[in-house]
């Protein structure tokens, strides 16, 4: 099976003023099927412009990314958002719910995209909203949930498209300490459960979670570290 993730000496530029600055400095690093990986740097880091590249919203300036086996670096804006759409479920530190729509509404939402009939996308985010345990607030709309619960909504609807990779940037940056440990044992389930999974974030705590730390530097990786399992 192809690595989730393969980065090969990805470099990024950025044009500002007369030097312009590199956010990138050839970072490689390959995440497998099934890994829970944290992304973690201090600001300046890189670790937005590697999110974006990541979630096929930007391209390499140089080197290669390889997504579920598929190279992105030329592919056109419509081609990385097909890609986007098919293999990557998002989740933000915002949440980004529609407050109009019920929880089963904004899960649903991505399958209207992709053509799902809508008794086949109801049924499918119905089963997703009670796999993250809000199978009790379906019809909930999200001024009606907790930050916590509308955090797992956002969660059940990245998964709904069945992705290869789900990636979260900050998702907990928004939620109190005892709430962020609830989403990010939810993570970890998911992790069990086969998914692969890489968070952004700046926070050690978050980041102990992951089985493997990647620590980014000045546009660079410095560190690759792995939890020793007992």
């Amino acid at each position: 099976m192809a690595a989730v993730i393969q980065l090969d000496g990805v470099k990024k530029f950025y044009p500002l003023g007369r030097e312009g600055v590199w956010a990138l400095r050839g970072v490689s690093f390959m995440i497998e099927p099934g890994e829970l990986v944290a992304i973690i740097g201090p600001s300046g880091s890189g670790k937005s412009t590697l999110l974006h590249i990541l979630g096929c919203l930007d391209t390499p300036t140089e080197g290669s990314y390889r997504l579920a086996g598929q190279e992105t670096t030329h592919l056109s804006d419509a081609g990385l958002a097909r890609l986007r759409n098919r293999e990557i479920g998002f989740v933000f530190q915002t949440f980004h719910l529609l407050p109009r729509y019920t929880a089963l509404e904004n899960v649903a939402l991505p399958l209207v995209y992709a053509g799902v009939p809508r008794k086949e996308r109801l049924e499918r985010a119905r089963a997703m909203l009670e796999a993250v345990g809000l199978g009790d607030r379906l019809h909930h709309r999200p001024n009606e949930l907790s930050g916590g619960q509308r955090q797992r909504v956002a969660i059940a609807r990245a998964l709904v498209t069945q992705p290869s990779l789900l990636l979260a940037d900050e998702p907990t940056g928004n939620l109190d300490s005892a709430t962020s440990e609830e989403i990010m044992r939810l993570f970890l389930a998911l992790h069990r459960a086969g998914h692969t999974v890489v968070i952004v974030t700046h926070e050690p705590d978050i980041a102990a979670y992951a089985e493997r730390v990647l620590v980014l530097r000045d546009g660079q990786l410095v560190e690759d570290r792995r939890k020793v399992l007992a």
